[in-house]
């Protein structure tokens, strides 16, 4: 003890000489400066109640209510603090929840994720207006109401009302009677007015009188915002090259200068953990702050380093990380990705060990082989999960956390060992994406040509190794081999027989290398009474007339004459006719003039081969209503079977199964004496019979994982379980038939769902025994969904079939079911016959007779209640569950002649064996379980795998070594845990996000982590190699690769991930002051700009601070730089294609909005993919297409007989809407897809023609921020001729300075009427706006005092950069990809010219010359760059090079100004040329350095560009003086010779900028006059923002 106490007080000792020492040489540095960052949304703050039972909802339904009836009313339950309410909630909930969904919950509410679905019921409550004085209040069928005598009323005239349209998130409560009227009670559970109402309508409820449904409605929302997480902050190094900062003083005092706190952590500064200081010795707190901050402050400064110092900082970094404890290595890790510029010299003093090296390097062989990594890249694996961190945000992340637990403690539910859970995790038991397809080696067809065998072919090369040989992309490749197979049913009388067949016969014509099926034509498919007939006379039908054509000319000549005979007979049908007798009768004369016709095609016919069985093959494939077109057996979509497309599409099949087939040969799966169609029908996605209830993707899905002892013979306990309880009850009650009655392990099960005392029920069971008798993978179970109220007189073959499964052996249930289940039995029962006749040998008939006659109804009872509550069918339907396939798959319901043969459970059965029966059933038998708990854990465990959402399959790793080059924490014993693998180079952007993410894992799960480091070695694969391949000289080569490299590490951004495992609250139990990205102790000599990296579908905007964002200079900044962001909207995106032909609708418009308020935001439809985008928020919202040419061109596509077409994926559109609905209702990305048609008379109309598509009235109001003097809309338009449009974009205060210059430049000098268009994405609060904050008072926008001193108009437009375009990081390059890649949709197609002008221009002469400028058809004009010059000729780099040899004379366009011809831009479709280009150039990082110019320029020959005369724009860097006289516009070019800052330059080159900026400042001043005048009024203090 006394040796202990003397180490404690040695290390004491010797922490005070340090601190003494190194405290001695601090001197009074500068005050420490920091940056933080804030998001919220623009919605209110939502209830954290509310939100909790969402996350409920999304577990089940019945939690839901559970937790709504727990908490109806808490007021009093808690203390009133936030903290406290907060607790009862989590309490509340753990009621219900498992301790890992505990910890999900407190993640959800921090993360707010359910925020915007609490927010999406309040913007639906916004249509409906509640009756005044209500709190909470109900609508009956659109009346509404907030008493109970009030609702008794509206209940008796709600049937003549229509019912509201319920959406796919709406919340119906169990056991509501769904043929009563539906009741939406619109409230916030947890208050009193809510829990009156509640128990009112329950009541309703429980008499059968009412549906109840329940939506969130706060009556009083709340002051706050909604603070968010889930994003990153950048605080990137900016270049001081050219000075680019605003010299006007900043004022005033920041809102957010308290928002740090002494205790923020910071885990390592030179060395020392400073948090685990402060714990170890708490009394030395105020030390180690000074400590702390010296230390901070002798390394912040970022000195810079020597290039050879940073060849090894990859590996010096992981060595770092690597050296700390394992429960410190991740904070490490995340404080020196996330500070690497003032990290990276302490770091370049770690030695690196061999030992670290040489196992990193072992490591990366397998990366780069099993992984596809190479070093320097990183990957995230969860389970085996790939986690994509640059395409999945943290909600998808939070998502895949919530799958993986549910299945997990689904398998520990089932006793499932945890070492056993992770190997099942691996089974890859997802249905195949794969088309399926039917056997086409059937006699019923008849092939037209055989490339084997024909002579036509004989030229053509036999070996299947000619499928390797190299060709040009595209190229079709004819081998003697029947690789392709193109099968045609048809029915004559269709329109387009014809057109199909004309296809067939160009591929036929052309040498295509595909075999023809004989075109099957089943007779008078039509007329279901002829299809019975056994002769039928074809000189009276068409297709029977053709077929026995067909045979005849085949037998007397040959197959391919008999097909050109049928193509000669089509030839004959006039458009739009039908094939006839007469057209059959002509060609056969004409080509055999001596036959007797009518032995040919009459009853008597020898010619009607096949015909019958074509028939068969045709009924018994289930391929669909004719015509069908099969490629090697797989059918066509329907919207395929257009001619023009069909032709596509058949040659795209042939280069796909192309490729497919040279893998198989590469492999040796495939050789030369193969047979080819044998080895295609042997493929996994060959099935008997084509079902779309069996193959459809669409499914429902039963939940199996519950364990309870409850069953369904007491209907009194099970009518109180929950619908997962019910699943578990009628499992626990079935019994099952067999094929034997033996210790096998069946991977197959089947419940037959139906009423038994019904034909079709019994058919149904009937075709599930015949299968089953054939299969010994099969059980098959049985549930009643009795049509009526169960009786003795109802229920004869039920009970008896449920008596025979609780008595007999297996064997004898099957034989005694297979005879209730004929209908001679159940009419011999009818009519008093003793079922005891109908006894089988072997059956104990007494005991089967005690229990048929002494049986309640209770079985039944139960069984009709959950085919009702669970199975969601009405009275008597039929269904079939499957397992495993799909999570207790249901197919179902049944129409009542719908066919479900046994050949459907064929296909059933095969489908399950091939996906997941067989690998399960493999596992299960591991565990030594008895045959039938082995066969009930089959089922139960591929319901939980299966029950996942669909994604990549799971990668299954085993790394060389983790014992020196990972970081590896492991889980606690015992418990479930996720296994997480990560693959990262700590000093890579990807390490900044991962690291805080897997802090955040850690404390939220039981994790069995791993990090491994995949560092880049210095010189083992230089990063910019590809950039400098035109460089021999070896020195140059390795000068800019270090050049190279050191840009990119000392430039490498600071950066903060906000991301909290649970919501934090202050010592008063109030909520933390939000998260927010902190960087504190920030070095003050670098120039920084601020860029959030936030989910793709979020549009921020920055709402307040006084600081230039895009220019930080901390030596300026008295302490903190507060800045707060906004979520403005949320976006939809969307696909959409006009199913004619195929192709975008390009121009199309689209509006989204409510019904009373239908054009909110509207949109244009790009020709790229289709895409459009439009602004939201949470909410329900319809889109449709906007009234003008768009309407009236154009309608949504429905199928013929009415019905909405289901494939507008992502929408929430009810069958019989016109419109298209979609519920935007989470944080998550939401991508539609929309399919229109042209009207009949408008087919051969255009969207973008000639003619002027849309009234300027209305258009984009969404975007519209301000006009002039302050008139009505009507006053203030224009007519567009007499309007000039300017764009212009800018970013930072000086920037938006020149801009106010510019536009006042225009102004003085142009005569007609200008509207400014600016982007918004970037333009900085105090440019937009003038905010006073006075509690009520909140005056805005600066710009509307300028329009009305100025009188123009403007806009703010706002573009999402698409997903899938190649993104930018860099500030500056996203601002000049605005400038030119999306003009043809940015502006609406009212504008049919815009002017482009720079924010540091000055005009000098009326902007209407331009505007009027005659373009010569060119879409857009463009200055070429000044060559007057001279003494720049050295900067002048498109003189050679590259861009002399592809300009070819012409000259270089700056992109500083420039006029587009918008009508012209998109008629030619330059806008996607451009897009197009970029995509393909982008790739390398090191094209278009000049993106907004240099692509115009690299286009120059596909886009033209119109050179404008050179005075149009005079840059002194570039012109030469005696050229400035004449300049109508002057551009401030930065200078590469001078660097001159650019408000130097704007003084000193142009005389009238000082006016200009001095006028601009006065207005400033009058304006700030005036608010502070309201200030004053108010009692408030302005702050000053211009």
């Amino acid at each position: 003890m006394k040796a202990g106490r003397a180490g404690v007080g040695l290390r004491m000792w010797l922490l005070w000489v340090l601190l003494l020492s190194l405290l001695s040489t601090v001197s009074g540095g500068a005050d420490s400066k920091a940056v933080t960052t804030t998001l919220t949304t623009k919605w209110a703050d939502t209830p954290l109640l509310l939100e909790a039972s969402e996350f409920l909802a999304e577990e089940s339904q019945e939690k839901f209510w559970d937790f709504v009836e727990a908490n109806q009313n808490i007021e009093g339950e808690h203390d009133d603090t936030e903290q406290a309410s907060y607790d009862l909630i989590v309490k509340k909930a753990s009621a219900l929840l498992s301790s890992v969904q505990v910890n999900m919950l407190k993640f959800a509410l921090s993360l707010r994720a359910y925020s915007a679905t609490v927010h999406s019921f309040q913007q639906i409550a916004s249509n409906e207006p509640p009756p005044s004085g209500c709190s909470a209040f109900f609508s009956v069928h659109g009346e509404k109401t907030c008493d109970a005598e009030g609702l008794a009323a509206l209940l008796k005239t709600a049937p003549e009302r229509p019912k509201p349209y319920l959406f796919k998130g709406d919340h119906k409560y169990s056991g509501s009677n769904p043929d009563a009227p539906v009741v939406i009670l619109y409230g916030e559970f947890g208050k009193p007015d809510f829990q009156r109402l509640h128990q009112v309508i329950v009541h309703k409820v429980g008499e059968g009188l009412a549906t109840y449904v329940l939506r969130h409605y706060l009556a009083n929302p709340s002051g706050n915002k909604v603070h968010l997480s889930g994003y990153g902050v950048e605080l990137a190094i900016k270049s001081q090259e050219y000075k680019a900062k605003d010299d006007t003083q900043v004022q005033g005092a920041e809102v957010n200068a308290t928002v740090i706190g002494e205790n923020d952590p910071v885990d390592e500064v030179q060395g020392f953990l400073f948090g685990k200081l402060k714990t170890l010795y708490p009394e030395l707190k105020e030390q180690l702050k000074e400590l702390r901050k010296h230390l901070i402050e002798s390394t912040n400064e970022m000195a810079p380093l020597k290039v050879w110092q940073m060849q090894d900082l990859s590996f010096q970094t992981a060595a770092r990380i690597l050296a700390a404890p394992a429960v410190d290595a991740l904070s490490v890790m995340k404080d020196l990705s996330q500070n690497f510029p003032t990290k990276a010299r302490s770091i370049t003093k770690t030695v690196v060990s061999a030992e670290i090296r040489k196992e990193i390097g072992e490591n990366q062989k397998f990366f780069k082989g099993t992984l596809g990594l190479q070093p320097g890249e990183s990957a995230l694996f969860l389970n085996g999960l790939h986690i994509d961190l640059d395409t999945q945000d943290i909600f998808s992340v939070f998502e895949v956390l919530r799958s993986e637990a549910r299945v997990m403690e689904g398998l520990r539910s089932l006793h499932i060992e945890t070492p056993y859970i992770h190997d099942i995790l691996k089974l890859n038991v997802q249905p195949s994406d794969s088309d399926y397809a039917v056997d086409i080696r059937n006699p019923a067809i008849s092939w037209i040509n055989n490339l084997e065998t024909d002579n036509r072919y004989s030229s053509w090369p036999y070996n299947v190794q000619e499928l390797l040989r190299p060709t040009f992309p595209g190229v079709i490749r004819q081998i003697r081999k029947n690789f392709h197979n193109l099968v045609i049913i048809l029915d004559p009388t269709q329109e387009n027989a014809a057109e199909l067949l004309s296809v067939a016969e160009m591929f036929y014509a052309n040498n295509i290398p595909l075999r023809f099926g004989r075109p099957l034509i089943p007779p008078c498919m039509w007329h279901l009474g002829m299809m019975k007939t056994t002769y039928i006379d074809g000189m009276q039908d068409a297709g029977v007339a053709l077929v026995r054509a067909y045979n005849y000319i085949s037998d007397e000549v040959d197959s391919q004459s008999a097909f050109e005979a049928v193509i000669s007979m089509f030839n004959r049908v006039s458009i739009g006719g039908q094939l006839s007798v007469g057209d059959v009768v002509k060609v056969l004369e004409k080509r055999f003039p001596y036959v007797e016709v009518s032995s040919v095609l009459g009853a008597d016919s020898s010619y009607d081969s096949n015909r019958k069985e074509g028939r068969a093959y045709y009924e018994q494939t289930g391929v669909g209503p004719l015509p069908v077109v099969m490629y090697n057996g797989i059918p066509y979509q329907r919207e395929q079977l257009d001619p023009d497309e069909l032709e596509t599409v058949t040659m795209q099949k042939i280069l796909e199964t192309t490729t497919f087939y040279q893998r198989a040969v590469y492999l040796g799966e495939l050789a030369t004496d193969h047979d080819v169609v044998d080895f295609i029908m042997n493929q996994a996605n060959v099935v008997p019979r084509i079902n779309p209830r069996v193959l459809s993707t669409s499914r429902t899905y039963l939940d199996l994982s519950d364990t309870n002892n409850f069953f369904v013979d007491d209907y009194a306990r099970f009518s109180t379980l929950d619908t997962k309880e019910k699943s578990t009850a009628v499992a626990n009650s079935m019994t099952y038939m067999t094929k034997k009655d033996d210790g096998y392990i069946r991977p197959v099960t089947f419940w037959v769902v139906g009423d038994f005392d019904m034909p079709s029920g019994r058919q149904l069971l009937y075709d599930a025994i015949r299968h089953m008798k054939t299969s010994n993978n099969v059980r098959l179970g049985m549930i009643n969904n009795p049509s009526a109220t169960p009786s003795a007189e109802t229920s004869r073959v039920a009970r008896a079939i449920w008596a025979t499964m609780q008595t007999q052996s297996a064997n004898n249930a099957k034989n005694f079911i297979t005879k209730m289940a004929k209908e001679e039995t159940v009419v011999a029962l009818e009519k008093g016959v003793n079922i005891a006749e109908f006894a089988v040998g072997g059956m104990d008939v007494s005991l089967f007779k005690d229990a048929y006659e002494g049986l309640k109804f209770d079985f039944l009872l139960s069984h009709a209640a959950y085919c009702r509550d669970v199975l969601k069918l009405k009275k008597g339907q039929k269904a079939v569950i499957n397992t495993p396939v799909s999570y207790l798959q249901i197919i179902g319901p049944l129409e009542e002649d719908e066919v479900f043969n046994q050949d459907d459970f064929l296909l059933l059965e095969s489908i399950i064996l091939k996906t997941s029966g067989e690998r399960i059933k493999s596992k299960v038998q591991q565990f030594g379980a008895e045959e039938d708990r082995a066969s009930d854990l089959v089922m139960k465990v591929d319901a939980l795998l299966s029950s996942q959402p669909k994604g990549e399959a799971r990668v299954e790793y085993d790394f060389a070594d983790d014992r020196y080059s990972a970081v590896k924490i492991r889980p606690k014993e015992g418990n479930v845990y996720f296994d997480v693998v990560a693959v990262v180079d700590p000093v890579t952007r990807d390490a900044q996000k991962l690291a805080p993410l897997l802090l955040v894992l850690k404390q939220l799960v039981n994790v069995n982590l791993r990090v491994f480091m995949n560092c880049q070695s210095k010189l083992s694969e230089m990063p910019l190699k590809r950039a400098f391949h035109f460089v021999t000289q070896p020195s140059v080569i390795m000068c800019c690769w270090l050049k190279a490299l050191e840009k990119k590490l000392v430039k490498r951004p600071f950066y903060r991930y906000v991301l909290e495992p649970e919501v934090m609250f202050q010592a008063d139990g109030s909520f933390s002051p939000g998260p927010m990205a902190k960087f504190l102790d920030m070095p003050q000599s670098p120039l920084f700009t601020l860029n959030l990296n936030t989910p793709e579908s979020w549009m921020v905007e920055s709402v307040h601070t006084r600081y230039d964002l895009d220019n930080i200079y901390l030596e300026e900044v008295e302490n903190i730089v507060a800045a707060e962001y906004e979520l403005e909207h949320l976006l939809l995106e969307g696909h959409c294609f006009d199913v004619s032909s195929g192709q975008p609708p390009r121009g199309l418009q689209f509006t989204l909005g409510t019904a009373s308020n239908p054009v909110i935001v509207d949109t244009i439809v790009m020709a790229n993919l289709g895409y459009f985008q439009l602004k939201a928020n949470p909410g329900a919202w319809i889109l449709k297409m906007r009234k003008g040419r768009s309407d009236e061109i154009y309608k949504i596509y429905r199928q013929e007989h009415g019905e909405l077409v289901l494939f507008h994926d992502g929408t929430d559109s009810p069958p019989d809407s016109d419109d298209i609905i979609v519920v935007l209702n989470n944080f998550k990305s939401r991508i539609i897809k929309v399919k229109v048609q042209k009207k009949p008379d408008k087919f051969n109309e255009e969207l973008l023609s000639d003619v002027t598509e849309e009234n300027n009235t209305g258009f984009w109001k969404s975007l519209t921020r301000g006009f002039t003097g302050g008139g009505k809309t009507e006053e203030a338009k224009q007519e567009k001729d007499d309007v000039i449009n300017i764009f212009s974009v800018a970013s930072g205060h000086l920037y938006e300075r020149f801009l106010r210059i510019m536009m006042l430049s225009v102004l003085k000098n142009t005569k007609t009427p200008v509207k400014f268009w600016f982007l918004k994405n970037y333009l900085s609060p105090t440019f937009k706006w003038c905010e006073l904050q006075t509690g009520v008072l909140k005056i805005k926008e600066f710009i509307p005092h300028m329009a009305k001193e100025y009188g123009f108009q403007y806009e703010l437009v706002q573009y999402k950069w698409p997903r899938w375009l190649h993104q930018q990081t860099e500030k500056q390059r996203i601002i000049w990809g605005y400038k030119i890649l999306f003009l043809d949709v940015l502006f609406p197609l009212a504008v049919d010219k815009i002017l482009f002008v720079d924010a540091d221009q000055i005009v000098r002469t009326d902007l209407k010359e331009l505007r009027d400028f005659d373009l010569e058809g060119a879409p857009y004009g463009y200055t070429p760059f000044c060559e007057s010059r001279r003494e720049m000729d050295g900067y002048r780099f498109w003189k050679s090079g590259y861009w002399a040899s592809h300009l070819a004379g012409r000259k270089y366009h700056i992109s500083a100004l420039y006029v587009v011809d918008l009508k012209k831009f998109r008629k030619i479709a330059a806008g996607d040329r451009l897009r197009g280009q970029y995509q393909g150039l982008s790739q390398d990082p090191n094209s278009l350095s000049n993106l907004d110019q240099d692509l115009p320029n690299n286009m120059i020959h596909q886009v033209p560009i119109k050179s404008l005369p050179q005075e149009w724009l005079w840059c002194e860097t570039w012109c030469d003086d005696n050229s400035k006289k004449s300049a109508k516009t002057i551009d401030l070019c930065n200078n590469p010779m001078t660097k001159e800052p650019k408000l130097n330059a704007a003084v000193r080159i142009v005389a009238e900028w000082t006016d200009y900026d001095q006028e601009i400042k006065r207005l400033q001043t009058r304006v700030q006059e005036g608010v502070n005048h309201i200030a004053k009024q108010q009692g408030t203090d302005p702050h000053t923002e211009l």
